[in-house]
């Protein structure tokens, strides 16, 4: 009787399809969601961004001209959100992702 320890070819091949079916089910869900993520990131960076420039105006007095002004007295790190897009603050202290007309 001969008492070998290991898998055979078939059970090899077996686990290779059961990982390649559940990579081909949870791949494009993954890639679905990215865009999801991305724009509930960004609406949660705009929130921070908002209290950020309430905080700078109890302590400064003033609201910022500039969501720069923010980043160079260290209230914020980036004016950028996570997928990349430009935040720009408004006369009355709320942020926008659109830049803000010059009229």
């Amino acid at each position: 009787m001969n008492n070998e320890k290991g898998f055979t070819l078939i059970e090899m091949l077996v686990v290779l399809l059961i990982i390649s079916v559940l990579l081909l089910i949870t791949i494009p869900n993954v890639t679905k969601n990215n865009e999801v993520i991305d724009t509930k990131s960004c609406a949660a960076f705009k929130s921070l961004v908002e209290s950020q420039t309430q905080v700078y105006k109890i302590e400064k007095g003033q609201l910022p001209v500039e969501i720069n002004d923010l980043v160079t007295e260290g209230y914020l790190s980036e004016t950028k959100c996570p997928n990349g897009t430009e935040i720009h603050l408004l006369d009355d202290g709320s942020v926008s992702s659109e830049v803000p007309s010059t009229n």
